[in-house]
């Protein structure tokens, strides 16, 4: 089966009888992802089904968003807090990190359940009973029965922070789809191109989904925004960042494992040493566009997190956090960040094994690639 990105269109409109998906922005990146499928991917039987399922569900969502925005305009009155921002390269506890800051009740997380299906919008009355979370939870159990390890790789629960890549991947322009398929043609596409209206479009999905369900300051995750924040900044120009720091060496081995594991359900191929050029190439780049970002907007935006402290001290190194940004921790943040830090103790899921030397890899070189990262911040565990 050959993906065709006019059939992928029909397909949303038939399954909502809907006709608009908003901005033409969007194509492009259906177009080149649909050309990688096509001509890179090399996806077995499963693999289209994975893949054909994301996409359509990325363009079902424009849909619904679009007239959902269509019937209340006035959604677009809506202000988005913040947000603050958790970054850093994948695997160095930035996930703890999100759920951390999530936990903290000043804060409006990106959800699971409604990351996947924002419309209709959730209420504040019904969040916590809302069908889609049975939904989500039905679809991480059958994840769960067929892919088994990534529960040790991964935390991933229906009412838990997700990172905010379903969002981008309405826009087509996200790295979540290298993470599942190898792209090399997209990726190049995808390091280079306007990400401008991605971040708007993502503010776009913020400003519905808080719309009837508050609060309204907002804290958002992910690694890849690392490679854009110029254009995050310009859709939410009072954004600050949580920046998680770990030894690259102790990391890399783990990304490509994920990714490895990941990608083995869509395609038969399986060539970790390229794979471990791949990833090293792009968060070299990620890292390297960040801290130029921050050399040029200063550091008043940023805290830095080192995962040791993060570790052995959760509550302590988030408050630390906080006073960097100028954020309010309250008696209501510590008991809430303590009752989630106490129920979560690092290595509860049990323990990831990987090996950096399977995919070309030796934490010396690695280091030597990240030496400007490694030279200006306290990354050593």
């Amino acid at each position: 089966m050959m993906f065709d990105a006019d059939e992928l269109e029909e397909g949303a409109r038939a399954a909502t009888g809907l006709e608009d998906f908003g901005s033409p922005y969007y194509r492009e990146g259906l177009e080149r992802i649909v050309e990688a499928l096509n001509t890179e991917a090399e996806l077995n039987d499963m693999g289209r089904v994975i893949q054909h399922a994301t996409i359509s569900n990325a363009l079902i969502q424009r849909l619904k968003i679009e007239d959902t925005y269509a019937a209340h305009p006035e959604i677009g009155d809506q202000v988005v807090g913040g947000p603050v921002f958790v970054i850093g390269l994948p695997r160095t506890g930035t996930t703890a990190l999100s759920q951390l800051v999530a936990a903290d009740p000043q804060f409006r997380s990106l959800r699971m359940w409604e990351s996947q299906a924002p419309t209709p919008p959730p209420e504040a009355a019904t969040q916590h009973s809302d069908p889609r979370i049975a939904q989500a939870e039905a679809g991480l159990k059958m994840l769960d029965d067929m892919f088994p390890l990534m529960k040790k790789l991964y935390n991933s629960e229906p009412t838990a922070p997700t990172e905010c890549q379903d969002l981008m991947g309405m826009s087509f322009r996200t790295f979540h789809f290298d993470g599942a398929v190898r792209a090399p043609g997209y990726l190049a596409w995808l390091m280079d191109c306007d990400m401008r209206e991605t971040y708007t479009y993502h503010r776009r999905v913020l400003k519905l989904l808080q719309w009837h369900c508050p609060p309204v300051l907002w804290h958002l995750k992910t690694p890849v925004h690392m490679f854009a924040l110029d254009a995050l900044v310009e859709a939410y120009p009072n954004a600050k960042f949580l920046w998680s720091h770990r030894d690259p060496a102790k990391v890399m081995g783990s990304v490509c494992s994920l990714i490895r594991y990941v990608r083995s359900w869509s395609s038969d191929r399986d060539d970790a040493v390229e794979l471990g050029r791949e990833q090293v190439e792009s968060w070299v780049e990620a890292v390297r566009r960040a801290m130029d970002f921050r050399n040029r907007v200063g550091d008043d935006r940023f805290a830095d997190v080192s995962f040791a402290d993060l570790q052995n001290d959760p509550v302590r190194t988030l408050h630390a956090g906080y006073e960097a940004l100028g954020l309010t921790f309250s008696d209501a943040t510590l008991q809430a960040v303590r009752r989630w830090s106490e129920d979560h103790p690092p290595g509860a899921r049990g323990a990831h094994d990987y090996d950096l030397a399977d995919y070309g890899l030796t934490p010396h070189g690695v280091r030597e690639r990240f030496a400007d990262y490694l030279a200006t911040y306290d990354a050593t565990m």
